[in-house]
């Protein structure tokens, strides 16, 4: 594999932070961070310059803090807008191109132009026409995977494709920055991604898994012989742990398709058909009921998240129920 060198001055190029401070910033208008960040840009922006030209660039301080999703507690590690999520864009506006070549065609997270509709849709499609070839799924996740996830094979996977000395130290001192590869962190989901990404060719390339789709760490494997999908769960457990010092979760499946129907990508499939996944067809609900209950009309606005879920399954009847 060829690794890639002169990076490093593409990253603190004038031009390239501007563009990250320019994507930092969507979807964030008015908060404090980029308000803070903006009663001195242009200055900010040439302190970044400096302070990564001349490799004395640290990560600030985290503010950590405690959500719960799912009735699940998860770590969130937050930085400053500047220095810190301008940095990690401008890394990603240099870095992603390369990455992209990593990554096989079945990995969905965090990669533009894939993402959930499209593994959904793939899944649909091979479900539909394959239908003797994945009668069984084989579905499994990493335990606690984006604290488990290990610095110093992070660090070797990264080197695999870079060779850029300096790029690396700056990558390196993020790595280190924090325990595990903190939820929060805006490079944190592409180091989660590539690290598995190599893992993802021993599927394909040595193991030969025809039907195989990952997003992030929640895997979905198909074929029609359910013997075989345990056999391929004690290859994927020595190996993850072996390479990549992970454990799976101990709540694995192997089912029948035509049974349980897979629950992944916020859908249940089935062969000929999809629904949404039952928790967030509840959310809906209650939004519409929410918005009924103030005796406002509903407004597409209001529920876009949840219509954009909905129009991709057979949900008619479903959407007929709640927004009519």
């Amino acid at each position: 594999m060829k690794r890639v060198g002169n990076l490093y001055e593409k990253i603190y190029d004038m031009d390239n932070l501007i563009l990250a401070d320019k994507k930092a910033r969507k979807g964030k208008a008015g908060s404090y961070g980029i308000w803070l960040h903006d009663k001195n840009r242009q200055a900010n922006l040439v302190e970044l310059h400096d302070r990564l030209k001349n490799k004395t660039y640290q990560t600030s301080k985290y503010n950590v803090f405690t959500i719960t999703q799912r009735g699940k507690e998860r770590e969130i590690y937050q930085l400053p807008y500047f220095p810190d999520r301008i940095c990690h864009h401008a890394i990603m506006n240099v870095l992603e191109p390369v990455w992209m070549k990593v990554f096989t065609n079945d990995t969905y997270s965090c990669i533009k132009k894939r993402g959930v509709h499209l593994a959904a849709r793939r899944i649909r499609k091979v479900l539909a026409d394959k239908n003797t070839e994945t009668q069984y799924c084989l579905k499994l996740d990493i335990r606690k995977y984006y604290p488990s996830i290990n610095h110093e094979v992070l660090k070797e996977i990264l080197r695999y494709k870079i060779k850029d000395k300096d790029l690396l130290y700056l990558l390196d001192e993020i790595i280190d920055s924090a325990p595990g590869v903190p939820i929060g962190n805006y490079l944190s989901q592409f180091f989660a991604n590539i690290y598995l990404a190599y893992f993802d060719h021993w599927i394909k390339e040595e193991i030969h898994v025809k039907y195989y789709y990952r997003y992030c760490d929640d895997m979905v494997m198909l074929a029609n012989n359910k013997e075989y999908l345990h056999k391929l769960r004690s290859l994927i457990k020595v190996y993850l742990l072996k390479n990549l010092d992970l454990q799976l979760k101990s709540n694995y499946q192997v089912f029948p398709v035509s049974v349980r129907g897979i629950d992944f990508l916020g859908y249940v499939f089935y062969s000929d058909h999809i629904m949404l996944r039952k928790s967030i067809k509840k959310a809906f609900a209650r939004k519409i009921k929410t918005i009924k209950d103030r005796g406002d009309k509903i407004n597409m606005v209001d529920i876009a998240g949840y219509w954009g879920w909905a129009k991709h399954c057979n949900s008619s009847h479903l959407l007929k129920k709640l927004v009519s």
